[in-house]
């Protein structure tokens, strides 16, 4: 494999595989029940989960790596987690949960997570950190010792990596988080401003973003004009380019052997997103056709 073409590919599809045995959980009853009973519920409990590593810096340094998030969200998050619990509490829920419902809904996920474990481990303490504070917080954070866990969270840190390679793109394209998120919902051909909407943006964060894009000529009359749509195209290309990097340390017989491996089981989770949240979540797991253009 030693095309530029080839490395993008895999940089795309693997990237749907480290998405989707991450994503499921933010909707899974299991953890949702166990963040409820410690006072944090629904999506604010996937917050305070995910935020965890980064929390200690507060609530705007996680508004900031988090993107899109609603502020007011996350400022919840935190109220109630000083009230109830503790961060640490939610990041423990969030990982018990993660075991049992990958034994129980993808359990061929099992054995790759752990023989592939310590070799992402190894691979993602040589990814670059300058620029991506969340994924280098997750990386700190620390292992537990059980083989499963520990490679789901190797895969953690590999959607955090990209995440943040992400956002620094959609900053560097003068983007708010609303603004990239209306762009991104047409990209997606979303019924109007569900994206931003599912991250809790108020109708009033939602028509100053679409003011903007007007604006700057990437919205005409109403809607995401082929510049808008342009932009979202390249964020999407950059994203995926960079993101080659983590694979080609990996090495083409391992990251074929992670397509091969992941994909069946992460189907199944992808299915049980429908089932929990809705057709439209996890959109990063979803095959759409501006990906394969």
């Amino acid at each position: 494999m030693d095309d530029d073409r080839s490395w993008l590919e895999v940089s795309r599809r693997n990237a749907r595989s480290v998405q989707t045995t991450v994503g499921w959980i933010f909707w899974d009853p299991g953890v949702l029940a166990r963040l409820q009973a410690l006072g944090v519920p629904g999506p604010l409990g996937y917050i305070a989960a995910r935020c965890a590593p980064l929390a200690a810096a507060g609530p705007d340094a996680v508004t900031a790596a988090f993107g899109s998030i609603s502020p007011e969200g996350i400022r919840l998050a935190f109220d109630l987690v000083a009230a109830s619990t503790s961060f640490e509490a939610c990041w423990r829920a969030r990982d018990a949960a993660v075991l049992e419902g990958l034994a129980s809904f993808a359990p061929d996920i099992l054995e790759p997570l752990a023989e592939l474990g310590p070799e992402l481990w190894s691979l993602v303490e040589r990814l670059p950190q300058v620029g991506r504070v969340l994924f280098a917080a997750h990386l700190a954070y620390g292992r537990g010792g059980d083989p499963v866990l520990d490679g789901w969270h190797a895969v953690n840190c590999l959607r955090e990596w990209r995440g943040d390679t992400h956002w620094a793109i959609v900053a560097a394209a003068g983007l708010s988080g609303v603004e990239a998120s209306i762009l991104h919902n047409e990209w997606l051909h979303y019924e109007r401003d569900w994206l931003p909407v599912s991250r809790g943006s108020s109708p009033d964060q939602i028509a100053a973003g679409w003011a903007t894009l007007h604006e700057r000529g990437l919205a005409a009359d109403g809607a995401v004009s082929g510049a808008g749509i342009a932009l979202r195209q390249h964020i999407e290309d950059e994203t995926d380019r960079i993101g080659e990097l983590p694979w080609r340390l990996l090495g083409s017989e391992r990251s074929r052997w992670f397509a091969e491996r992941f994909e069946p089981p992460c189907e199944l989770l992808l299915a049980r997103v429908d089932e929990t949240a809705g057709t439209n979540y996890q959109p990063a797991s979803r095959i759409h056709r501006h990906l394969t253009a």
